[in-house]
């Protein structure tokens, strides 16, 4: 297989997957609109950058976004696992789960806090939420004081109406 180009062995496999219209002809550049949308996927650039041999770059797009809203994209995919199981080239072990963006309450991680701790932050939060909105003084930060910025009517948003006279 060249960068842009499916073998026929392969096309084979993922035609089925493209749904055709009921009416109407089969699209005569499918399969170069398909390579079309590995090559953007491979390459990161911008479906404008895409070229000529695989048709025109918006109607690439519109196909893509018309596979993407199908499902087509995610059949395809299960058919992948499907063959390969059938073949018997499935190994889970390289299955993972990348747990760094899942956030977790830290009751979740079995943090303890003694009694009246929680309720002494809430206090505190809200102490701090009250006093900010009063126009308390801001620190930068490095923790020195910056200014005392008092809250204005328009919510402190300078420009149109606000006058500093």
């Amino acid at each position: 297989m060249t960068r842009a180009q499916l073998t026929d062995e392969e096309w084979g496999f993922v035609e089925p997957y493209l749904p055709v219209g009921e009416y109407g002809p089969y699209p005569e550049r499918l399969r170069q609109q398909f390579e079309g949308v590995i090559w953007k996927f491979r390459s990161g650039a911008q479906w404008r950058e895409m070229p000529d041999r695989f048709g025109a770059w918006s109607t690439v797009h519109n196909r893509f976004r018309q596979w993407r809203d199908a499902g087509v994209f995610e059949a395809l995919l299960e058919g992948v696992i499907a063959e390969a199981a059938e073949r018997g080239g499935v190994d889970l072990s390289l299955v993972s789960v990348d747990s760094t963006t899942a956030r977790a309450h830290h009751d979740a991680a079995g943090m303890r806090l003694e009694e009246g701790v929680l309720d002494a932050l809430e206090k505190a939060a809200v102490g701090a939420e009250a006093a900010r909105q009063k126009g308390a003084v801001r620190r930068n930060k490095t923790d020195r004081m910056a200014s005392a910025i008092p809250a204005r009517a328009n919510g402190g948003v300078s420009g149109d109406g606000a006058s500093s006279a």
